[in-house]
């Protein structure tokens, strides 16, 4: 089953990638698609740019009277239907209006129809727009253009010849005068262009036309000849196309992928406070299952593993407080048995047999209560959740654990370093307990010195506990606050506890937040416990 499910969420995996690559496709099909679109309405427009800037800048240097001549004129040599219209007329759309104003040519297929906005509006201020309609581009639109241009600068001196052409918009046009013609020209043509006729001339390897005509001579003068092109439609796309093509590519693609990757990263990153949060001892913590994907089967192995640690951590608990309670009851009746035997007989050697019973029972004792309490704290301090906390007065606190502990050590001496009160919100009798455990494991270990000191930083309390003893190795640190866990091997009583004190203590600071640290003494050379504490903010 969970095989079939894999393949599923790879199938479902592949299915969006292919998704998202199809879309990127039609994207890009679109986009090359509207890039060919506009590219035809450029080419159209840039083809009719020189005609109908040639007609509209004559039609406004005559009078309105004579415009209707002038129309019937351009009609017949470019084979157009001319209207002259006033802009308000002209039913012409927002954007088509904004592109009109701007100088631009109108262009429109089937049958083709032309709109260009004459240079200079009447006295009025009325707009006049040119509007040309016929049935397809062909040859004589061609020549009809450059013989009403050969015309039109015939006309004038040659001084204002060359001002005139810059006037123009000649789109796909370039316009130039040339003062010999091209070396090769046939007979033919040479003959036909001094008979007033336009010639064309195809370049086969760029498909571009170029159009020759010889300007009316009257005056006698050197003759000119007026040439339009070399007039040709690109067949790649242009830079300026391309580049937003490409960069709309990239960012559409981009887009995707960090949608994908952002989704992907926050369920991870849920994941990974999940984890934390179990790791720190909250392990109640689930993660969210959204899906049936390969993070959401993740995310169920996550919750299996976290429920069965809890169960097995919840059952270790129950386990050591069965065990710890149900031994406190044989130890009472071996106590009860002890004391019974005592009072019957008056033997030296018996009484001294019983005397050591006496103390493997308190000691069996206290490792039973050291147990139970480790156990309780692992199920109550999680987190702090079940600390009844209150203020604690640090230094009374510290100087109860000293009044407790020292008849206990005669042999050292304990010292807390005068200071400020610090007064902390905890809970009393586990961090008195914390303090007390730390304090005699410092006897247990000292020579002659235990020294206990408070600060009052900004953000926590931190407590020391130094003494003069043989210290800690750097590699057993880690390994001293771990349950029963000892620096020697032996097990008797002069060396030491039962290996819990430490472990209780961690476990006490996790409950409140903090932490419990150990290092070298700089003052007495031995061992030095830290513990830290962070401030609560006091219950109101």
């Amino acid at each position: 089953m969970r095989r079939v499910l894999s393949h599923g969420s790879f199938l479902r995996f592949y299915l969006l990638l292919g998704l998202a690559l199809c879309v990127v496709f039609f994207i890009a099909l679109g986009g090359r698609s509207f890039i060919e679109q506009v590219r035809r309405e450029d080419y159209r427009e840039q083809l009719a740019a020189l005609p109908m800037s040639l007609m509209t800048q004559q039609l406004a240097s005559v009078p309105i009277d004579e415009r209707e001549t002038l129309l019937g004129d351009f009609s017949e040599q470019l084979g157009m239907q001319l209207v002259l219209r006033d802009m308000n007329d002209a039913q012409l759309g927002y954007f088509e209006r904004s592109r009109i104003e701007r100088g631009a040519v109108l262009v429109a297929e089937e049958p083709w129809q032309l709109r260009q906005r004459l240079p200079t509006a009447n006295t009025s201020g009325e707009l006049w727009v040119l509007e040309a309609t016929f049935d397809a581009w062909s040859e004589r639109q061609w020549q009809g253009s450059m013989v009403l241009l050969g015309e039109w600068l015939a006309a004038m001196p040659e001084e204002e010849q060359l001002a005139a052409l810059a006037e123009l918009r000649p789109g796909s046009w370039p316009l130039s005068l040339l003062n010999a013609l091209p070396d090769d020209l046939t007979t033919e043509q040479q003959f036909q262009l001094t008979l007033g006729g336009v010639i064309t001339r195809l370049v086969t390897d760029k498909l571009s036309i170029t159009l020759l005509y010889q300007l009316p001579n009257a005056s006698g003068g050197a003759d000119q000849w007026l040439q339009a092109g070399p007039i040709s439609r690109g067949d790649t796309l242009p830079l300026n196309l391309h580049l937003p093509l490409l960069v709309a590519l990239m960012v559409v693609l981009s887009l995707i992928i960090y949608l994908i990757m952002r989704s992907i990263e926050s369920r991870m990153a849920r994941l990974e406070l999940a984890a934390t949060r179990i790791a720190s001892g909250r392990l109640e913590t689930r993660v969210k299952v959204e899906s049936g994907d390969f993070l959401g089967r993740l995310g169920m192995a996550f919750n299996g593993m976290a429920n069965q640690v809890q169960s097995l951590l919840r059952g270790q608990q129950e386990m050591i407080r069965a065990v710890s309670h149900e031994l406190r009851t044989p130890v009472a009746r071996i106590r009860f048995a002890v004391q019974m035997v005592e009072d019957m007989t008056d033997q030296p050697a018996i009484q001294r047999q019983l005397q050591g019973i006496d103390a493997d029972i308190a000691e069996l004792d206290e490792l039973v209560d050291e147990i139970l309490t480790y156990a309780r704290l692992g199920g109550e301090t999680v987190n702090g959740a079940e600390l009844e906390m209150a203020l604690v007065e640090c230094r009374s606190m510290a100087e109860r654990v000293i009044d407790t502990l020292a008849p206990l050590h005669s042999g050292q001496t304990l010292t807390l370093v005068p200071g400020p009160d610090i007064e902390l919100l905890a809970e009393p009798r586990y961090l008195q307990r914390a303090l007390q455990n730390l304090v005699g494991n410092a006897c247990r270990y000292g020579k002659s010195q235990v020294v206990i000191r408070l600060w009052d930083e900004p953000r926590l309390v931190r407590i020391d506990v130094e003494d003069d003893g043989p210290g800690i190795p750097f590699d057993a640190r880690a390994d001293i606050f771990k349950p029963f866990a000892r620096l020697d091997d032996s097990r008797a009583r002069s060396s030491g506890g039962y290996g819990l004190g430490l472990s209780i203590v961690q476990k006490i600071m996790a409950g409140h937040g903090g932490s419990v640290t150990v290092d070298s003494s700089p003052a007495l050379g031995g061992a030095r416990f830290t513990l830290l504490i962070p401030r609560r903010d006091s219950p109101v």
